[in-house]
């Protein structure tokens, strides 16, 4: 089963789940606004994609931070402390089976060529 972590409030996630949905693709939903995510957890992915990649910024709540803020996340830890203490700020969805991560980010094709476990 496939864990899909994001905001439930989000188009990306709602395009996301559409094609999870109507590609019969189960998954389980972590929404970080309820449940929240550990810094090992994102530790973990960043050790697979690299922490620039998890952070979104293009999203208003990176735009939203002042340029003192932006600039000082230089580093993994800063990027985790960051993505923990404001998760909207984290790339949307990324999907993972077991401790893989499958994708981030919603992107039809990506997902077209994705060999899906159902």
């Amino acid at each position: 089963m496939y864990e899909i972590y994001g905001i439930k409030n989000c188009n990306t996630m709602k395009k996301a789940f559409d094609y999870l949905n109507a590609h019969k693709i189960p998954y389980e939903f972590h929404d970080y606004k309820k449940l929240g995510i550990s810094a090992e957890k994102l530790k973990e992915w960043a050790s697979q994609v690299g922490w620039e990649k998890l952070l979104n910024k293009q999203g208003t709540t990176w735009r939203s931070l002042d340029e003192e803020t932006k600039n000082a996340i230089t580093n993994e830890k800063k990027a985790v402390a960051l993505m923990q203490e404001k998760t909207s700020v984290i790339k949307r969805p990324v999907i993972e089976l077991g401790n893989e991560i499958v994708i981030i980010g919603f992107e039809e094709n990506l997902y077209n060529a994705i060999h899906w476990k159902h």
